[in-house]
């Protein structure tokens, strides 16, 4: 098993419902009112933190993007946002 890895347990109620665990929660990051996802894989269910998943999901699908657009520094990014800027200031 990992170095960081542990096991803990919760019971399943009537509804289905399941209370995380403190120590889950802490690793997961998240609090009363955050939201989680299951990803589901076979017979194995992962359980993540919905807003880090998804800022995941977003670099994953953005990954590149900026080298096809020709943005290959900082200063094509700078230019990109005063072109933009100003094209908002003439409209």
């Amino acid at each position: 098993m990992l170095a960081n890895a542990f096991v803990d347990n919760a019971k399943v109620m009537a509804k289905g419902q399941v209370t995380i665990p403190k120590d889950v929660r802490e690793v997961l990051g998240v609090a009363s009112g955050d939201r989680i996802s299951f990803i589901v894989e076979g017979g194995t269910v992962r359980i993540v933190n919905s807003a880090v998943y998804a800022m995941q999901m977003l670099q994953g699908e953005m990954a590149g993007e900026a080298e096809r657009a020709g943005l290959t520094s900082d200063d094509d990014v700078m230019a990109l946002v005063k072109e933009l800027r100003n094209e908002d200031e003439n409209a």
